[in-house]
């Protein structure tokens, strides 16, 4: 098959089955972070081939939920729920592109929430008000990439250190210095029912939480200025990061597992979304540089995985993206408690929006961005 097919036929799909996604199965028109991972990866098609409409279905998804006094329908800032940051970066792409002040307008207002969000003693931001004291690995994709685009084209680049602060207290509370490999979550007070009482972390290694974790820090790479004094390390956290990432990648097929270090334990299965993730992150970590060109052996072993392991193609020609685990967290009225029972006690089902766009970015990048010099077109580079 040619080599730049999966990643129009991805969003091709997309477009033909859910024009709008927040009419998608089980969303209801809610303002949700999923949608911004389909849409970052409708941003990268725009930005790599030029094609208008991936621009406009961009556009089209936003304004069902921006009114034109910026108001965003669905959003309270109240709640402090980190997952609500994450659409914003596209309101910034099309402030960008149209300078139509309500797209700016809603963009602070998802700026706003973070200057008064909760923290950590040490300055991380909680994952939510409802999950207090915690930082989950999730949250920085949600909050960070955004935050760094805010600074960076509205506030001249002031203040980028409580950005890459966050990746720096994520990996160093969340880390297992056997393996490399981030726990999905941590406790500062020790009090959840899913916590270690001496550590405060979360008992299992889940494959989406550490593909969100990469994701977000090739994201914030790709903008942070190469002369911020944190910029080596961010890198080096990254390189970490995949390097463990790639110490469990299944030698088989290139994936990854749902649990990412209990290969053939009873339950387990190679996952559509974390699979994706990670593949995406060192498709870009080697785009930018950050990545040796050895690791090209490795993208090429996990793209091949993406394709033979997770896609079917249906009689029309769409793509089907399967084994995606639905969702999964920690506490809640569930009282999900970390283990590796509740990791693959929950729902696998196909073409969750999650993993979708994940797949979508990845293909984008995979097929698309090697193309494209490390620097080009990207604000904050220095």
């Amino acid at each position: 098959m040619e080599r730049s097919k999966w990643a129009v036929r991805t969003a091709e799909t997309i477009m033909a089955r859910t024009p709008r996604l927040g009419e998608d199965k089980g969303y209801g028109g809610k303002w949700s972070y999923d949608y911004g991972v389909v849409l970052r990866g409708f941003r990268q098609m725009w930005t790599f081939t030029g094609d208008e409409r991936y621009f406009r279905y961009i556009q089209d998804n936003m304004d069902a939920f921006v009114g034109e006094d910026g108001a965003i329908r669905g959003y309270r800032a109240d709640e402090y729920n980190i997952d609500h940051i994450n659409n914003g970066k596209l309101l910034i792409d099309l402030w960008r592109e149209t300078g139509e002040e309500k797209y700016k307008l809603a963009a602070s207002s998802l700026r706003d929430q973070l200057r008064t969000h909760p923290r950590t003693a040490e300055g991380a931001f909680w994952h939510k008000q409802i999950y207090p004291y915690q930082i989950w690995l999730d949250g920085l994709y949600m909050g960070a990439p955004f935050y760094l685009d805010y600074l960076l084209t509205f506030e001249n680049g002031e203040g980028l250190d409580d950005v890459t602060k966050q990746f720096i207290l994520c990996e160093k509370h969340t880390r297992d210095a056997r393996t490399g490999l981030l726990y999905h979550a941590w406790d500062e007070k020790r009090e959840q029912p899913w916590a270690d009482p001496a550590t405060g972390l979360s008992p299992s290694f889940w494959g989406r939480s550490m593909g969100w974790f990469v994701m977000a820090l090739a994201d914030v790479l790709e903008l942070l200025p190469e002369s911020h004094k944190d910029r080596k390390e961010l890198e080096r956290i990254l390189r970490d990061t995949l390097t463990a990432l790639r110490n469990v990648q299944d030698a088989e097929s290139g994936a990854w597992y749902q649990v990412l270090d209990q290969a053939g334990r009873k339950g387990n299965y190679l996952e559509a979304s974390a699979s994706s993730m990670i593949t995406l992150a060192i498709a870009k970590g080697l785009r930018l540089g950050v990545l040796d060109p050895a690791w090209n052996e490795t993208l090429e072993h996990a793209f091949a995985g993406l394709i033979a392991e997770f896609v079917l193609e249906t009689k029309e020609g769409w793509i089907n993206l399967n084994k995606n685990c639905q969702v999964a967290g920690l506490g809640g009225a569930d009282r999900r408690d970390g283990t590796y029972a509740y990791y693959i006690s929950e729902p696998i089902i196909a073409n969750d929006l999650k993993g979708v766009g994940a797949f979508l970015q990845a293909c984008a990048e995979y097929e698309h961005g090697r193309a494209v010099p490390a620097a080009a077109g990207e604000a904050g580079k220095a």
